[in-house]
């Protein structure tokens, strides 16, 4: 048992707080300095810190991060990133020993920050195969007990036609491996719609679930957003998919954004909105009026559809900077996308953990000891100075922390 002592909740009130780490759950919530010490339980005094439900990053590529300077994108737009990795890759620049230290650096970031889940896509393609997958899985070993891990098995094209016999065996080859989702790019693939349906039917053969890159692009003449949300309801999968990016949305009508909107959240479907590294990418081509690169996020929680939000990219050639704070993703999403804050952290935690498969934490009995402490006057004020003073429990354990120093040096 642990006790987190002289805590301050959002509502205002000073509570303790009971973890039991032998369930992982929230044993009780009581009034600041009510809870009785049983003997080798231990207590953690946080001082009036702030307590939040513990952040999730829904959408992260570790196989990818901290490779800005070594994979550079002089263009700075997707294809050029997607160009540069790839040539990258054909060079044998990108090493197995240096993926899985690049990994276990993003890791150990993103759980520093307060991230006690991720989901990551890796590039699963017929010139790497499953490389990757393997590198990843080895630095999440290291973070055994410390994060919780989901990988996606990110598909390359074509995975369609004569020519993608070779993609679909790595494919097969990663779900062997483990993965948990597929995912892909179907509105890069020369048949969209062929693309979904092959995903539905691997998923439900395999018994996993599906999150797919969706119409990351500002082009509205492509919304295979909407194919997906339907063949998801004709075929009755019953697994959890996602949509991430979906872009070309927010470049659709109202009228559009509602109907599509309201198909997308009548089939279940979840979308992960990524503002950190489509405000990068996309728009480069409209100096005048520049598009947001965000999906159509009001139209969406007005149909009631789940909408997360995550990093995507942290400094690689697809997004030069990022720190791995869910943080600074729900910043963005309050300045580009317009929420209030208390909204902007729901989505990079409660929202997040719902759309991995994750029970929310609202601080009751029962719910998973996933919590972060942090040094912050109000979740307004979290938001905006991301102290780095943190407290980061996992399952009722301490996994983290990280303490941050300032003095005024006057004279």
């Amino acid at each position: 048992m642990r006790v987190l002592r002289n805590a301050r909740l959002v509502d205002g009130r000073s509570v303790d707080l009971r973890l039991d780490d032998s369930s992982g759950t929230i044993a009780g919530v009581t009034a600041a300095g009510s809870t009785a010490i049983t003997d080798g339980a231990a207590v953690d005094d946080l001082d009036g810190w702030l307590l939040l439900p513990a952040m999730a990053e829904p959408h992260a590529h570790l196989d990818k991060a901290l490779t800005a300077d070594e994979v550079p994108n002089p263009k700075g737009d997707l294809m050029g990133a997607i160009q540069a990795w790839f040539a990258a890759a054909e060079k044998g620049r990108l090493s197995y020993e240096r993926t899985v230290e690049r990994a276990t650096q993003a890791f150990e970031m993103l759980l520093v920050h307060g991230v006690t889940a991720v989901r990551t896509h890796i590039n699963v393609t017929a010139d790497i195969g499953i490389v990757s997958v393997l590198a990843v899985q080895e630095a999440a070993r290291a973070m055994e007990g410390l994060i919780d891990f989901q990988m996606v098995a990110l598909t390359g094209w074509p995975m369609t036609g004569p020519d993608s016999a070779e993609n679909i065996r790595a494919l097969e080859e990663a779900v062997e491996a483990g993965v948990d989702l597929v995912g892909g790019c179907p509105n890069l693939q020369d048949d969209p719609a062929t693309a979904i349906s092959d995903v539905l039917a691997l998923a439900t053969s395999a018994g996993i679930d599906i999150d797919l890159h969706t119409d990351e692009t500002l082009d509205p003449s492509v919304l295979t957003l909407r194919e997906l949300a339907r063949q998801v309801s004709d075929k009755g999968f019953d697994g959890l998919v996602a949509a991430s990016h979906c872009v070309s949305l927010g470049m659709q009508p109202p009228d559009v954004q509602a109907a599509v909107a309201a198909e997308v959240a009548a089939a279940g479907v979840s979308v992960i909105t990524l503002p950190q590294t489509n405000l990068f990418l996309q728009g480069r081509d409209d100096p005048v009026g520049t598009p947001r690169g965000l999906t159509a996020v009001n139209a969406l929680l007005d149909a009631g559809a789940a909408v997360a939000a995550g990093a995507d990219n942290v400094q690689d050639p697809f997004n030069l900077v990022g720190r791995s704070d869910p943080l600074e993703t729900a910043a963005l999403m309050v300045m580009a996308g317009h929420r209030l804050p208390a909204d902007a952290y729901d989505m990079v935690s409660n929202v997040s953990r719902r759309v991995m498969g994750l029970a929310p934490v609202n601080f009751e009995p029962g719910d998973p000891a996933d919590v972060v402490a942090i040094d912050a006057p109000t979740l307004r004020g979290a938001v905006a100075d991301a102290p780095m003073s943190r407290r980061v429990y996992r399952r009722g354990r301490l996994v983290a922390s990280a303490d941050q120093q300032t003095r005024v040096h006057r004279p």
